[in-house]
């Protein structure tokens, strides 16, 4: 079974420099029930149909599937919410690849960084650019910014 295990953390924008693998991409949600969704995503020339479940900490069940892109383009159109636009960096750190969200649209100004885990207690070093974590803020997973953007927060 795949198992996701993975921290998230505010960024300090003053400290954090652009760099790495740039990815665009948008991704809609096409159920949400608790903590399991169903969510496609477009990133850059793929896409992808994923479902995420059973969260228990920071580990939850997650399959994902490559779809056509033309497939993703009309699943978009059935979704939930709104669709979630971000700027994707991918950079290592400490032998460590952290994934760095630059949200847009409704979400623009919130920049979050991530790291997937093999477990919930493997050690790694933190980047000063990384200030707070906000793990398990369930106001920062990605199916609630389509329904409550952060635009909407203050």
């Amino acid at each position: 079974m795949a198992k996701e295990i993975e921290r998230k953390y505010l960024i300090d924008i003053e400290k954090w420099e652009k760099g790495g693998i740039e990815l665009k991409m948008k991704q809609a949600y096409l159920m949400i029930e608790g903590d399991k969704v169903v969510r496609v995503r477009i990133s850059n020339d793929k896409a992808f149909l994923t479902i995420k479940g059973n969260l228990s900490g920071i580990t939850r069940d997650e399959f994902e599937y490559e779809i056509p892109v033309e497939d993703a383009n009309q699943l978009m159109k059935m979704s939930i919410g709104n669709v979630v636009s971000k700027t994707r960096y991918l950079q290592k750190y400490a032998g460590k690849l952290w994934e760095i969200d630059v949200f847009e649209g409704d979400n623009f100004g919130l920049i979050v960084a991530e790291i997937e885990l093999e477990n919930e207690t493997e050690s790694f070093d933190i980047p000063i650019w990384a200030k707070e974590e906000v793990s398990t803020d369930s106001r920062y997973y990605n199916f609630n910014l389509s329904r409550n953007p952060f635009s909407n927060w203050q």
